[in-house]
């Protein structure tokens, strides 16, 4: 964690960056997440993180599965992303759906920022062509062991391995271990 953090923190040293965590539905994307916030933590600079699980759609509104309809990108970048690029007096929340009551939070928490901060948002399809212009760096973790239907769904739609800007295999999350992908 303390090299992808000092290869981050070197890219984007100065004002907002944010990361995306992708992953397989089960591959330990909240904790990967976690360590590398707190790998980036330091004293002049925010770190926070959110979960896309936290910008879902109502069940009522998923007729064709996660990957296709299962979350609300127009609040995501409504409530969190673009409030957070805006590094000034503007608040972001982290959370925009109760996936346990099934709806929309209605008073959210509102957090702010200094002008050095980094948002990292784990979850599933962060790799998709709609959401690639909002990610700075993103990730992608690697465990063929926990695949699900909606895994199938979009790694048949996507090649999210080749949109990443790093890639891990996490099928051992205690060990992270990177892989270079060799693209010549």
């Amino acid at each position: 964690m303390a090299a992808l953090a000092a290869e981050i923190l070197h890219n984007y040293g100065h004002g907002r960056a944010i990361i995306a965590v992708d992953g397989r539905r089960a591959s330990g994307m909240q904790d990967f997440a976690d360590d590398l916030a707190s790998a980036l933590s330091d004293d002049e600079r925010s770190v926070f993180t959110a979960a896309i699980d936290d910008f879902q759609r109502p069940r009522v509104e998923r007729e064709h599965g996660l990957y296709l309809d299962g979350y609300d990108y127009s609040l995501l970048r409504r409530v969190l992303i673009d409030p957070f690029r805006t590094a000034g007096s503007t608040g972001f929340a982290l959370t925009g759906f109760d996936a346990e009551r099934d709806e929309p939070v209605f008073q959210p928490k509102w957090k702010s920022a200094g002008r050095d901060a980094i948002l990292i948002v784990h979850g599933v399809f962060l790799n998709r062509p709609e959401l690639l212009s909002l990610w700075n760096y993103s990730i992608w973790l690697d465990d063929p062991s926990t695949e699900d239907e909606s895994d199938t769904a979009y790694l048949g739609a996507v090649s999210p391995s080749a949109r990443a800007t790093s890639l891990f295999d996490n099928s051992d999350p205690a060990h992270p271990r990177r892989i270079f992908a060799d693209s010549c």
